[in-house]
């Protein structure tokens, strides 16, 4: 037992390596595993304290036990037969198929880095570019929301910052878990995302065992009370306008709800505006092809980013005006669908979508641009302040909300104009300030984030 024994050193290098990786896998690794996991419990505890609507414990589940809880839910191995059946493909390949959408779509939620980091750089990047605003918000009716409901928070898409700036500004209240279209599922910025406690859906996927373990994973969130904001319009915004919505996601949770057994849901409609949104002239060449495809440059953005960094540094960088979100009433499923038969799905998106526009902020920019594009000659700054303070007047009286503004109205249509012109959109002379020639398409899409409000006004 005890005599010496020999053996190439290789081997034994060998035997060694082994060794270390059994005493990690049994020992280390489920040792590290269990403190950063109290720890993060300690952390999500302390979180919940402060949170209006605390996390779920659905939210916090591993990564890896939420996929097994998905696939093997019995909607989607109902789903994975049909498929197979549908396709004559072997049920354990069809299986295999919903465990890879399963873990493309669940995220790995992570409560330091979300409000460690996200919130505040959030914060950090949001002021950096606006001056951000918090415009209509009725926050009797917010905190009145039953405690056991589900929060969904439906958006206008405008920009990729309208994530930056909900999170921020929802920061209070609770997680989000937002649903992140394909351009987000590159590395490394898939794992930090999935980190945020977002979850990826292929938007024109007609795949129908995708469509059905992503419906579920939405409904499973649902029931459990996961908080979850959503982008209607199905993508961002190419004319400026609230579009009308897609169906999909919302008629996921709608179709798993039992008045009187699902806990209930509750969609709180939320508008953005922009005086100067970063992707503008993207969105406005995609408008003019039509098509929704966004050519991206390394070097353009190389360029800009070079560009802006000189403006930091040598003070010549002004921020872009303001940023805005409003808040509307809220609207509860049970209440909502209460006497009504059949589905409500497109009657519920229809009333969403008009709430968000009605509480659209009206920010300078657009303001002035609908006045310039409206009018049939220059005008001067002053004549130009008379038609907005008209605007602003007549808006007021249809209950658009302008309370957004910091200073005096004249100097927030100055601000706007020396913006304009900085950019080189309208250019001014002894007549007045009018709009450049072949810029109408991009000051057509700032005026028409307001314009619906504009034509109430004028009914």
């Amino acid at each position: 037992m005890f005599r010496t024994v020999e053996m190439p050193l290789w081997l034994l290098v060998l035997i060694v390596a082994f060794a270390a990786v059994t005493f990690a896998s049994h020992f280390l690794f489920p040792s590290v595993r269990w403190f950063f996991r109290r720890r993060m419990e300690r952390v999500v505890a302390k979180l919940n304290e402060r949170l209006e609507r605390p996390i779920e414990p659905f939210k916090l589940l591993r990564r890896q036990d939420m996929i097994q809880r998905l696939i093997y839910d019995p909607t989607v191995i109902e789903a994975v037969a049909e498929h197979a059946a549908e396709t004559g493909v072997r049920e354990d390949v069809a299986f295999e198929q919903a465990r890879r959408y399963a873990r493309e779509i669940v995220p790995s939620f992570s409560a330091t880095a979300y409000f460690g980091f996200a919130i505040g750089f959030a914060k950090l990047l949001s002021r950096a570019f606006y001056r951000v605003r918090l415009g209509h918000f009725d926050e009797d009716a917010i905190r009145a929301i039953g405690s056991d409901a589900t929060v969904i928070f439906v958006i206008n898409h405008r920009s990729n910052m309208d994530y930056v700036l909900v999170t921020w500004l929802a920061a209070e209240r609770s997680a989000l878990s937002y649903a992140v279209g394909e351009w987000a599922r590159v590395w490394p910025l898939s794992g930090l995302i999935r980190a945020m406690g977002a979850y990826f859906i292929r938007r024109k996927s007609r795949n129908a065992l995708y469509r059905r373990v992503l419906a579920r994973y939405v409904q499973m969130a649902t029931r459990n009370g996961v908080a979850q904001a959503l982008f209607p319009e199905g993508g961002l915004s190419l004319d400026g306008r609230v579009g009308p919505p897609k169906l999909g996601l919302l008629n996921y949770i709608l179709s798993d709800y039992e008045p009187g057994k699902s806990r209930d849901v509750v969609f709180v409609p939320v508008a953005l505006n922009y005086d100067r949104v970063l992707e503008d002239r993207v969105l406005v060449a995609a408008a003019s092809a039509a098509e929704r495809r966004f050519k991206f440059r390394w070097r353009d953005a190389t360029r800009y980013i070079f560009k802006h960094l000189y403006q930091r540094l040598t003070g010549r960088f002004l921020r872009y005006g303001y940023a805005a979100v409003s808040f509307g009433a809220p609207i509860s499923l049970a209440a909502f669908s209460k006497g009504r038969k059949g589905d409500v799905t497109k009657d519920i998106g229809l009333e969403l979508m008009a709430r968000i526009r009605q509480i659209v902020p009206v920010l300078p920019i657009p303001i002035v641009a609908d006045r310039l594009l409206r009018a049939e000659r220059p005008l001067s700054r002053a004549e130009l302040l008379d038609q907005v303070a008209s605007q602003v007047a007549k808006m007021a009286v249809v209950g658009a909300h302008i309370e957004i503004l910091d200073g005096s109205l004249a100097a927030e249509v100055e601000n706007a104009v020396n913006h304009l012109l900085m950019r080189q959109l309208v250019w001014e002379d002894k007549q007045g300030v009018q709009v450049a020639e072949g810029d109408h398409a991009l000051l057509t899409y700032y005026a028409a984030s307001i314009g619906h409000l504009v034509n109430a006004s004028a009914a």
